[in-house]
């Protein structure tokens, strides 16, 4: 088994460093990315983008458009180095696929939206 904590370090780039993958079936809407970028001016940037060793994105295509939208020349990286191009499919496929099986505790969610609301 590979060791399944990696060192991460967030590093700073340009935006117009980075490319999209060209591959990436997940789509955004013009509503998806105004809410994305919505949510960046109101609680800052805290997800980072994924990337490869070249400034490929692997994961946060939707973070990138948004950033480009609000001005921004620069975003918080995190490198996968060293991963390669079956395990970068993978990844960007699995990636967006699971957050789809989340459920929510509608008890749960009711109070918090409640205690926003009051």
């Amino acid at each position: 088994m590979t060791n399944l904590i990696r060192d991460l370090q967030v590093q700073n780039v340009p935006t117009t460093s980075l490319n999209p993958y060209a591959g990436n079936a997940r789509t955004h809407s013009r509503k998806q990315i105004d809410q994305i970028a919505a949510s960046i001016k109101a609680f800052g940037w805290t997800n980072p983008i994924l990337t490869d060793d070249q400034n490929g994105i692997i994961a946060g295509h939707g973070r990138w458009l948004a950033s480009k939208q609000l001005g921004l020349s620069e975003v918080p990286t995190i490198s996968l180095s060293g991963m390669s191009d079956e395990l970068k499919r993978a990844f960007i496929l699995a990636d967006n696929k699971l957050a789809e099986h989340a459920g929510w505790d509608d008890g749960l969610l009711k109070i918090e939206l409640g205690a926003l609301s009051d």
